[in-house]
């Protein structure tokens, strides 16, 4: 590649002796076929000849505060006037800048069609800001990439947060003591590693230099014209080819999802730390995170602290894991952190289950495993409405000794027993099949306490749901309780049932009460008081999905029963 390093002589029409000057380093990260070798000019004269895909030019002197008409024509070009792009810029003197050249140069062949640019970063970098560190600024040039976070290995601490498609990042150079790294590039959630990646600073003698770290190519070459394939590219502020960083060895990892089921008040927010650095902020009860990877075989101290804590040092509990490579777990939060106000006060702790899943293990049904998590309530069993056993004698803190259930999907009726099964306390709807939960996994977790007046007059029991997605737990409704046993007999319908409008409700028991619709996270979208045994309501507002309808009396919740609304 010819390179014209004085762009002034090439200007010199419109420059007098005196101009001032800025610095510009240009790297080209366009990976349209059409775009792997082009000519630039500037003001109409030729400035880089066969300028390729992956190379960067050093950082030159170029003429400030005045227009320069940039354009990029293909490789071999006549002249500017067979240019496929064009921009104008002005630079300000004793600026030092990084244009990067990305996106779609054809109309055709590649997805998204990311629209050819340059992106132009001032305050850039031809050296290190501070002796014995490597200045590194990180750019998304790749077209069908999402937005990512990059963190350290483990997601802590997040080096870039929500860095998007032809963005420099928002956080600028990251001045970084000159170590060798292993980066990992991670989803926006900052949950999953989508790639890790090895940053050896020292080995490549990176010690106080500057450098422009560029995600580059794509993620699916094959819906791009099996172009270049995704990958972290260095540009030296020297120039020249750019350096790929080599994929990493992996880590061994273990995949984790943690639910909150503390309910405590005082634990009603926390934050998680691993290893001192924060991992999970605000994190509420009755929530879960979806599965992520975690560190395999070593050993992560895990802290619970307040919510809006400062450090690790605030935490109220602490446990140390070390899970094993490859395996599925769930972890939950449960007890008690309060010194007084709670019968019994059964101590916080967290409550590991190896062998999770993640989806059914066949498709046709619906896995569900079984938490005991009610520190007041005693050893019970899980049966349905026939008496058929699901689970037997779970105490609390237990997973279910049987595992997952591998349960056809379908809509049931549970019944939560005494240990000896003679006595319902009560029983609550599963809709499985109404809910779409065909070929996922989840946890049912008894949550709460049973008597609310002796623990700080805390949540009632109840039982709750945890998707393997994660987010808000979903509270399974009642279908006949243990404060309703006088309207047990109670019917309670809707049609018509899928819905797209008009629903109308039927019921015998309540006089005055209220109906409420709740949608799959247990948001309540609508209520509507009733007084008749027929009732009409209008839906229409209500976006297509599954939802629960509960009748309510003024002494609790009387029945509830599912809905699809389809408004197509």
């Amino acid at each position: 590649m010819k390179r014209l390093s004085l762009i002034a002589l090439v200007l010199s029409a419109t420059l007098s002796a005196t101009a001032q000057t800025a610095r510009l380093q240009v790297i080209h990260n366009s990976p349209d076929a059409a775009a792997a070798s082009v000519d630039v000019y500037a003001n109409g004269a030729e400035l880089l000849q066969d300028f390729s895909f992956r190379t960067a030019t050093p950082f030159i002197d170029v003429p400030a505060d005045v227009d320069i008409a940039i354009a990029i024509a293909p490789g071999n070009s006549m002249s500017a006037a067979d240019a496929v792009f064009t921009q104008t810029i002005n630079l300000t003197a004793d600026e030092t800048y990084v244009a990067v050249a990305s996106g779609i140069v054809s109309p055709t062949g590649y997805t998204p069609t990311q629209v050819f640019g340059l992106s132009v970063y001032a305050m850039a970098q031809e050296a290190a800001a501070t002796t014995g560190t490597t200045d590194v600024l990180i750019f998304h040039g790749a077209t069908d990439a999402p937005t990512v976070d990059v963190t350290l290995p483990g997601g802590s601490p997040t080096l870039v947060d929500n860095l998007a498609y032809n963005t420099f990042a928002a956080e600028g150079y990251l001045q970084l003591p000159t170590n060798d790294y292993t980066v990992e590039v991670r989803d926006a959630s900052g949950m999953n590693v989508v790639a890790a990646y090895d940053a050896p600073l020292a080995t490549l003698g990176l010690q106080d230099a500057a450098l422009v770290v560029l995600a580059s190519g794509f993620l699916d070459p094959s819906m791009n014209s099996n172009g270049p394939a995704f990958g972290l590219y260095a540009a030296l502020p020297s120039g020249g080819d750019l350096v790929a960083l080599p994929l990493a060895t992996p880590d061994p990892t273990a995949r984790v999802q943690v639910i909150h089921n503390s309910a405590d008040a005082v634990a009603t927010v926390v934050d998680v730390y691993a290893n001192g650095s924060l991992l999970i902020p605000d994190f509420a009860f009755r929530t879960a995170t979806p599965f992520v990877d975690v560190p395999a075989g070593v050993d992560i101290v895990l802290a619970i602290a307040p919510g809006n804590s400062m450090s690790a040092a605030d935490a109220v509990y602490t446990q140390t894991v070390n899970l094993m490579a490859n395996e599925t777990y769930i972890v939950v939060a449960n007890g008690i952190v309060s010194p007084s106000g709670y019968t019994p006060s059964v101590p916080f702790n967290l409550h590991v289950y190896a062998m999770a899943r993640e989806a059914a293990s066949v498709t046709t049904n619906t896995d569900v495993l079984v938490y005991h998590g009610v520190t007041d309530a005693p050893t019970v069993d899980i049966t349905l409405t026939d008496g058929t056993t699901l689970v037997d004698n779970v105490s609390y803190s237990e997973f279910a000794s049987n595992g997952y259930l591998e349960l056809p999907t379908m809509d049931y009726n549970i019944q939560v027993r005494d240990a000896p099964g003679t006595n319902v306390v009560a029983a609550y709807a599963a809709p499985l099949a109404t809910l779409g939960l065909q070929g996922n996994a989840l946890v049912v977790l008894a949550s709460g306490f049973l008597s609310p007046s002796s623990n700080s007059n805390g949540p009632a029991f109840g039982l709750f749901a945890a998707p393997a997605a994660g987010g808000n737990l979903v509270e399974l409704p009642l279908f006949t309780g243990l404060f309703n046993a006088a309207n047990n007999n109670s019917s309670f319908s809707v049609y018509p049932n899928p819905s797209n409008g008009l629903l109308y409700l039927t019921q015998t028991a309540v006089t005055n009460g209220n109906v409420n619709v709740i949608d799959a996270t247990g948001r309540v979208m609508m209520t509507q008081e009733i007084n008749n045994e027929r009732t009409a309501m209008d839906i229409s507002m209500l976006a297509d999905g599954f939802y629960m309808v509960q009748l309510i009396a003024d002494n609790g919740l009387v029945s509830s029963t599912a809905l699809n609304v389809s408004n197509r």
